[in-house]
Protein backbone atom coordinates (compact mmCIF):
# COMPACT_ATOMS: atom_id res chain seq x y z
CA UNK A 1 0.00 0.00 0.00
CA UNK A 2 1.57 3.46 -0.73
CA UNK A 3 -0.17 6.67 0.90
CA UNK A 4 -1.19 8.99 -1.79
CA UNK A 5 -3.12 11.88 -0.63
CA UNK A 6 -4.46 13.58 2.63
CA UNK A 7 -7.16 15.23 3.69
CA UNK A 8 -5.91 19.02 3.21
CA UNK A 9 -4.41 17.38 -0.49
CA UNK A 10 -8.04 16.39 -1.10
CA UNK A 11 -9.96 19.70 0.41
CA UNK A 12 -7.69 21.52 -1.81
CA UNK A 13 -8.92 19.58 -4.68
CA UNK A 14 -11.94 19.95 -4.05
CA UNK A 15 -11.87 23.81 -3.43
CA UNK A 16 -10.07 23.62 -6.74
CA UNK A 17 -13.03 21.84 -8.75
CA UNK A 18 -15.10 24.41 -7.06
CA UNK A 19 -13.49 27.62 -8.23
CA UNK A 20 -13.00 26.12 -11.66
CA UNK A 21 -16.95 25.59 -11.73
CA UNK A 22 -17.67 29.20 -10.47
CA UNK A 23 -14.80 30.37 -12.90
CA UNK A 24 -17.52 29.21 -16.02
CA UNK A 25 -20.70 29.91 -14.14
CA UNK A 26 -20.27 32.70 -12.48
CA UNK A 27 -24.42 33.39 -12.38
CA UNK A 28 -26.43 30.55 -14.18
CA UNK A 29 -27.71 27.82 -11.77
CA UNK A 30 -26.72 24.80 -12.47
CA UNK A 31 -27.02 20.96 -10.95
CA UNK A 32 -24.38 19.09 -9.36
CA UNK A 33 -25.64 15.46 -9.05
CA UNK A 34 -23.21 12.75 -7.32
CA UNK A 35 -22.88 9.87 -7.87
CA UNK A 36 -23.35 7.20 -5.45
CA UNK A 37 -20.72 6.30 -3.60
CA UNK A 38 -18.53 8.52 -2.48
CA UNK A 39 -18.91 10.98 -5.90
CA UNK A 40 -22.31 12.28 -3.65
CA UNK A 41 -20.12 13.46 -0.80
CA UNK A 42 -17.34 14.80 -2.96
CA UNK A 43 -20.44 16.67 -4.92
CA UNK A 44 -21.91 18.27 -1.70
CA UNK A 45 -18.81 19.54 -0.78
CA UNK A 46 -18.86 21.22 -3.86
CA UNK A 47 -22.38 22.59 -3.19
CA UNK A 48 -21.17 23.90 -0.04
CA UNK A 49 -18.30 25.59 -1.39
CA UNK A 50 -20.63 27.05 -4.28
CA UNK A 51 -23.22 28.37 -1.84
CA UNK A 52 -21.00 30.62 -0.27
CA UNK A 53 -21.99 32.78 -2.91
CA UNK A 54 -25.30 33.08 -2.23
CA UNK A 55 -26.19 31.62 -5.84
CA UNK A 56 -28.93 28.51 -6.01
CA UNK A 57 -27.30 25.19 -6.88
CA UNK A 58 -29.31 22.41 -7.31
CA UNK A 59 -28.30 18.92 -5.19
CA UNK A 60 -28.49 15.51 -6.59
CA UNK A 61 -27.49 12.24 -6.06
CA UNK A 62 -27.49 9.45 -8.84
CA UNK A 63 -27.55 5.06 -7.78
CA UNK A 64 -25.89 3.60 -11.47
CA UNK A 65 -26.13 0.18 -9.58
CA UNK A 66 -28.75 -1.28 -12.36
CA UNK A 67 -27.21 0.76 -15.35
CA UNK A 68 -23.12 -0.73 -14.70
CA UNK A 69 -21.64 -3.38 -17.29
CA UNK A 70 -20.49 -5.23 -15.02
CA UNK A 71 -21.62 -7.49 -12.63
CA UNK A 72 -18.58 -8.27 -10.52
CA UNK A 73 -19.69 -4.99 -9.03
CA UNK A 74 -22.95 -6.12 -8.11
CA UNK A 75 -21.24 -8.71 -6.24
CA UNK A 76 -19.38 -6.62 -4.21
CA UNK A 77 -21.84 -3.51 -3.36
CA UNK A 78 -25.44 -5.19 -4.21
CA UNK A 79 -27.06 -2.87 -1.97
CA UNK A 80 -29.08 -0.14 -4.08
CA UNK A 81 -28.79 3.33 -2.92
CA UNK A 82 -31.81 5.05 -4.63
CA UNK A 83 -31.44 8.30 -6.93
CA UNK A 84 -32.28 11.63 -5.63
CA UNK A 85 -32.91 14.32 -7.83
CA UNK A 86 -35.89 16.33 -6.80
CA UNK A 87 -35.44 19.03 -9.84
CA UNK A 88 -35.75 18.86 -13.66
CA UNK A 89 -32.89 18.46 -15.34
CA UNK A 90 -34.35 19.36 -18.71
CA UNK A 91 -31.89 22.08 -20.34
CA UNK A 92 -30.19 22.26 -16.80
CA UNK A 93 -26.68 22.70 -16.70
CA UNK A 94 -25.47 19.16 -14.91
CA UNK A 95 -22.21 18.40 -13.34
CA UNK A 96 -22.27 14.58 -12.97
CA UNK A 97 -19.39 14.19 -10.13
CA UNK A 98 -18.09 11.28 -9.09
CA UNK A 99 -14.44 10.29 -6.84
CA UNK A 100 -12.27 8.57 -9.34
CA UNK A 101 -11.94 8.62 -12.90
CA UNK A 102 -10.53 5.33 -14.41
CA UNK A 103 -11.95 3.01 -17.19
CA UNK A 104 -14.95 5.70 -18.11
CA UNK A 105 -17.46 2.81 -17.52
CA UNK A 106 -18.94 4.23 -14.33
CA UNK A 107 -19.40 7.54 -16.31
CA UNK A 108 -21.30 5.62 -19.08
CA UNK A 109 -23.42 4.07 -16.60
CA UNK A 110 -24.30 7.45 -15.18
CA UNK A 111 -25.38 9.21 -18.14
CA UNK A 112 -27.58 6.17 -19.31
CA UNK A 113 -29.10 6.82 -15.73
CA UNK A 114 -29.20 10.43 -16.26
CA UNK A 115 -31.13 9.87 -19.23
CA UNK A 116 -34.22 8.35 -17.52
CA UNK A 117 -34.74 12.01 -16.03
CA UNK A 118 -34.45 14.31 -18.85
CA UNK A 119 -32.50 15.54 -21.16
CA UNK A 120 -30.08 18.03 -19.65
CA UNK A 121 -29.30 21.21 -21.51
CA UNK A 122 -25.25 20.24 -20.88
CA UNK A 123 -23.84 17.97 -18.89
CA UNK A 124 -20.10 17.77 -17.84
CA UNK A 125 -18.36 15.82 -15.43
CA UNK A 126 -16.03 16.40 -12.54
CA UNK A 127 -13.70 13.75 -10.52
CA UNK A 128 -11.78 14.38 -7.63
CA UNK A 129 -9.20 11.96 -8.99
CA UNK A 130 -8.24 11.54 -12.63
CA UNK A 131 -6.07 7.92 -12.96
CA UNK A 132 -6.59 7.64 -16.52
CA UNK A 133 -6.24 4.00 -18.26
CA UNK A 134 -9.59 4.60 -20.09
CA UNK A 135 -11.88 2.09 -22.10
CA UNK A 136 -14.25 4.49 -23.51
CA UNK A 137 -13.94 8.14 -24.62
CA UNK A 138 -14.94 10.08 -21.59
CA UNK A 139 -12.78 13.18 -19.87
CA UNK A 140 -13.02 15.02 -17.39
CA UNK A 141 -14.12 18.93 -17.23
CA UNK A 142 -13.30 19.32 -13.90
CA UNK A 143 -10.52 17.38 -12.05
CA UNK A 144 -9.34 17.77 -8.50
CA UNK A 145 -6.08 15.49 -8.91
CA UNK A 146 -4.19 13.72 -11.42
CA UNK A 147 -2.98 10.53 -10.43
CA UNK A 148 -0.45 8.79 -12.15
CA UNK A 149 -1.21 4.88 -11.26
CA UNK A 150 -0.30 1.55 -13.08
CA UNK A 151 -3.62 -0.10 -14.46
CA UNK A 152 -3.64 -2.88 -12.60
CA UNK A 153 -3.67 -0.53 -8.93
CA UNK A 154 -6.30 -0.37 -6.54
CA UNK A 155 -7.37 3.84 -5.80
CA UNK A 156 -8.90 3.93 -3.16
CA UNK A 157 -10.90 6.78 -1.56
CA UNK A 158 -11.68 7.27 2.06
CA UNK A 159 -13.97 10.43 2.71
CA UNK A 160 -15.14 11.90 6.07
CA UNK A 161 -18.96 11.02 5.16
CA UNK A 162 -18.90 7.77 4.31
CA UNK A 163 -15.86 6.67 6.02
CA UNK A 164 -14.41 8.57 8.97
CA UNK A 165 -11.41 10.19 7.57
CA UNK A 166 -10.27 11.76 4.22
CA UNK A 167 -7.38 9.90 2.45
CA UNK A 168 -6.76 8.35 -0.81
CA UNK A 169 -4.36 4.85 -1.14
CA UNK A 170 -2.93 3.33 -3.80
CA UNK A 171 -2.85 -0.40 -3.42
CA UNK A 172 -0.32 -1.95 -6.32
CA UNK A 173 -0.88 -5.30 -7.32
CA UNK A 174 2.86 -5.86 -8.02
Amino acid sequence: MIPSLNAAEIDAAIHKIADEIRSNYPDETIAIIGIHSRGDEVAERICTILAEQDREILYGTLDISLYRDDFEHMRENPKLQGSDIPFSIDDAVVILVDDVLFTGRTIRAALDALADYGRAGRVELAVLIDRGHREMPIQANYVGIFLATDRHDHVIVSLEGADGEDKVEIHSKA
